[in-house]
């Protein structure tokens, strides 16, 4: 392996060094992104059940907001309980925005990777071809070994880059998929808050 990457010259090396950086995007938004760290089944029983029977404190409002992502959204609402409906929309909104872009971090990165990586393979194709066409300049056809540095060089980075490519470009849209799955759950959880609360605000209006 290491004569591989030897033979591919020194572009192998950010292709190295981005498919190490891909795969650790990868791994840490599988972990942030799992279901039951973002949207935890327990914690919106839990709020119902106190929104329900109208005991919501402010302890509440800050151990949500420090439980997840979720959390953190149907705390805004929760904050602006008392206020009206579009208050109540526009502080879930704003924090829903926070929310995604923390959701999204890293993401954009994957992607830039899947983009560059087969530039750096073509590069290294580049250099490679370069370098054969000097050797024939300076040793003629004759060597075989002269020319097939070069022509290694070429084949290997554009080989690595599209390995790297190719993964990351899968794993970018995969977590895009799954963040957008995520938001949709959230803004049925958001919606479903704002109209209990316009409920409660209604019953208790004198009539």
């Amino acid at each position: 392996m290491f004569e591989i990457v030897k033979a591919g010259g020194p572009v192998m090396v950010p292709i190295i060094l981005a498919s190490i950086i891909a795969a650790a995007i990868f791994l840490e938004r599988l972990w942030t992104l799992q279901q039951r760290r973002v949207l935890p089944a327990e914690l919106t029983e839990k709020v119902w059940k106190l929104v329900e029977q109208r005991q919501i404190q402010d302890k509440h409002i800050v151990a949500l907001q420090q439980n997840s992502p979720l959390g953190k959204i149907l705390a805004a609402g929760l904050a602006n309980r008392t206020r009206e409906r579009s208050i109540i929309k526009e502080a879930i909104e704003d924090t829903g925005r926070h929310v995604v872009h923390e959701l999204e971090r890293f993401i954009g990165a994957l992607g830039t990777i899947a983009a560059v990586s087969p530039l750096l393979g073509l590069l290294g194709t580049v250099v490679g071809m370069i370098r054969t066409f000097n050797a024939i300049q300076t040793e003629g056809i004759g060597d075989p070994a002269a020319l097939g540095g070069g022509i290694a060089e070429a084949l290997i980075t554009t080989a690595a880059g599209l390995t790297v490519a190719i993964p990351s470009l899968l794993a970018y849209k995969y977590l895009r998929g799954r963040v957008e799955s995520l938001v949709v759950e959230m803004e049925k959880e958001s919606i479903k808050l704002v109209q209990t609360m316009e409920e409660q605000h209604q019953d208790a209006m004198p009539r």
